[in-house]
């Protein structure tokens, strides 16, 4: 894994557990870490919304349907997505909201701070 521990957010700060429920991450450990193995760069923390699902699903991923032991997902969970098909969907204007402090710094290698800061995850104050 890169960083395991030491994982940085876009933010800077340690990098936060995305969701446990369904378990996310590449590495299936709540966390969107990346490393070698991880050839689509799964650290973008995504609040998954239904035109996000039909749009991936077009492209040819479809998160809703379970299989291999993937449960699939649904509207409103939270799950590490490929930091390409969210620059996609950003592009195509699908991008779901993200969760800044759970979205691994790696993201800023394709994605501005600015797109990801734009779909942040408001929460009540």
């Amino acid at each position: 894994m890169v960083n395991g521990a030491s994982a940085k957010n876009v933010l800077g700060g340690k990098l936060e557990t995305c969701c446990t429920s369904p378990m996310t991450g590449f590495y299936r450990n709540g966390k969107c870490e990346t490393g070698a193995d991880d050839l689509g760069v799964h650290v973008v923390c995504a609040q998954v919304t239904d035109e996000f699902l039909a749009f991936t699903k077009a492209h040819g991923n479809d998160l809703s349907a379970p299989g291999f032991g993937f449960p699939g997902v649904k509207a409103g969970d939270r799950w590490c997505l490929c930091v390409s098909r969210w620059k996609e969907a950003l592009e195509a204007g699908a991008a779901p909201p993200v969760d800044l402090a759970a979205t691994h710094a790696a993201a800023l290698k394709e994605v501005s701070l600015d797109d990801l800061t734009d779909h942040a995850i408001q929460t009540e104050i």
